[in-house]
């Protein structure tokens, strides 16, 4: 197993209350007890309301918070019912997830994303950049056009590249257990960095995860691709023993 280092990040969209702090907790204690065992980043992304009250209850922190998504107005504004990137770094938000498919199917825009990517940044929080091809497009043999656009268009030269992770998630894996060949998958992730590469002008690989109905029983054949820097992980993250037991598997 290579020691570099790789990030889980959990994605636990509309799920979860105060009572849910006994799954970061064990996660949380998990990580602290493996700290040397393994080089890795957790990082669990929760509903906007539950990040302050879990960064204030975690005493000791192994594990970083972030948010699903910020608006893309950086300052406050007539926007009900919003959350912009700054309010989300004052209640303890590290990280943000953007561009996810689902919300990208609600109306999203590259144009949109990257003014939520340009606002994250400008207050210090670390961007999970999604990209993806839906199911159609896969079959049409557009996957790797598809990427790239999204990456060009959301991704301009004088961002940070040290604070976005590009996280790769084909919309028809996610939830429905249909996983990508490997091989494919392994082609798309060198493609994927190759462009990040060419748009940054850079000889430093990104990081890349990939998503889409990873579990404990499948996470090893990922292990086997080492190109792939982590994982953005579903519904096995809203349990603690699911989500510690791919860690477990992974680092068999």
């Amino acid at each position: 197993m290579t020691n570099k280092l790789k990030y889980f990040i959990g994605n636990w969209k509309m799920f979860g209350d105060f009572n849910s702090l006994k799954i970061i907790s064990k996660i949380n204690n998990f990580s602290y007890i493996h700290r040397k065992a393994c080089r890795k980043k957790i990082v669990i992304c929760v509903p906007n309301l539950l990040i302050h009250y879990f960064n204030n209850k975690l005493k000791s922190k192994h594990i970083s918070l972030g948010a699903q998504n910020c608006h893309h107005n950086d300052g406050d504004g007539a926007f009900t019912g919003g959350t912009n990137a700054s309010m989300l770094k004052k209640a303890g938000s590290e990280y943000v997830i953007l561009g996810h498919s689902e919300n990208r199917s609600a109306g999203e825009t590259n144009s949109i994303i990257k003014k939520k990517i340009f606002s994250a940044l400008n207050n210090n929080l670390n961007v999970i950049f999604c990209i993806g091809e839906t199911l159609k497009e896969k079959k049409k043999k557009r996957t790797f056009y598809v990427l790239k656009k999204q990456i060009k268009d959301s991704l301009p030269k004088k961002y940070d590249i040290n604070k976005i992770i590009i996280a790769y998630e084909p919309v028809w894996s996610i939830g429905t257990n249909k996983l990508p060949k490997m091989n494919d998958l392994k082609k798309t992730i060198q493609f994927i960095k190759k462009e990040y590469k060419k748009i940054f002008r850079t000889k430093i690989d990104p990081k890349v995860l990939y998503g889409g109905s990873v579990n404990n029983k499948n996470i090893h054949l990922f292990s086997m691709i080492y190109q792939i820097d982590g994982f953005l992980i579903g519904g096995a993250s809203r349990s603690s023993k699911k989500f510690i037991d791919i860690l477990k598997n992974y680092y068999k």
